[in-house]
């Protein structure tokens, strides 16, 4: 059966409680909360996920009916932030109508994001998240000279994550499809590299979460090849603290879902490490 993390996740969740979809369904009819079988028996399968807010709560609901560590479900939900750089080769068919390839011999071999998460100056405005990252490449041929990156905004009426070049590179070509809310972007590197040789690069992406406040929020990354090493820091306000944080990942090819809770420092930052991890889903999550 074909589908997604999250889905794959939900149905060994599933599996694993003993717990027939009428019986899940009754389970959060009991907590106030409305879906079909039919609702359930798609995001199993793969073929829809939860979008709206009032499907979203189900999934936390659906987490405590199933037994999972809070944000086992939610985290998986592909949020509307954005998506890791990847080969544009391994894109879903969606990327299809975009005409932007990428077939260069570059490893992404070193990978840290810092994303400072603030609280909107307006009600209702929600918060502002502006993610830096430092990404080292290798060759794996010569005459190397950019990447592309993949990532994703919120719904078809919201701006695009801003994407800005900070160091040892520029912006090249931008295709974006409002049908899939996917862009896709080129890299430039300053210098071309030869087989062996190492590029490092710096650039930032800033967007706007949803200001419902019972929303889950994430940044995460999605990796179609190992990555040796992935840092990946999360600062949020002082003032504005998460109620729930927590790393989560998902290795393809069949693995299972992994949770566990992020615990704040002193200065309100969560972090969380993955080595020599991939193919596969790594981020943070909170609430």
């Amino acid at each position: 059966m074909s589908g997604t993390a999250f889905s794959a996740a939900l149905r060994s969740a599933i599996a694993t409680s003993g717990l027939g979809l009428d019986r899940i369904q009754a389970r959060l009819q009991d907590h106030g909360i409305t879906i079909s079988v039919t609702a359930l028996s798609y995001w199993q399968s793969g073929k829809r996920q939860p979008e709206r807010q009032s499907s979203i709560s189900a999934v936390r609901t659906l987490e405590e009916i199933l037994d999972v560590p809070t944000g086992t479900l939610l985290g998986l939900l592909p949020p509307p932030r954005p998506r890791g750089s990847t080969s544009r080769r391994r894109l879903d068919d969606r990327s299809r109508r975009l005409s932007l390839d990428d077939a260069r011999d570059v490893s992404l071999v070193g990978l840290h994001d810092h994303c400072v998460v603030t609280e909107g100056d307006l009600p209702g405005e929600g918060a502002h998240s502006t993610v830096t990252a430092k990404a080292v490449f290798r060759a794996r041929a010569d005459g190397q000279d950019r990447w592309l990156l993949a990532y994703r905004q919120d719904g078809s009426d919201d701006e695009a994550p801003e994407l800005t070049a900070l160091r040892n590179c520029s912006v090249g070509r931008i295709e974006a499809d409002p049908t899939t809310n996917l862009t896709l972007a080129e890299l430039i590197f300053s210098n071309a590299i030869d087989t062996g040789e190492t590029h490092l690069v710096e650039y930032s992406l800033s967007y706007r979460h949803d200001p419902c406040p019972d929303t889950r929020k994430a940044h995460f990354r999605e990796f179609w090849e190992p990555i040796p090493e992935y840092l990946l820091e999360v600062d949020f306000e002082q003032a504005h603290p998460p109620e729930q944080c927590w790393r989560y990942s998902y290795r393809n090819h069949g693995g299972t879902a992994e949770s566990q809770d992020v615990t704040l420092d002193d200065l309100g930052r969560a972090h969380a490490v993955a080595v020599d991890f991939g193919p596969g889903v790594f981020g943070i999550g909170w609430l």
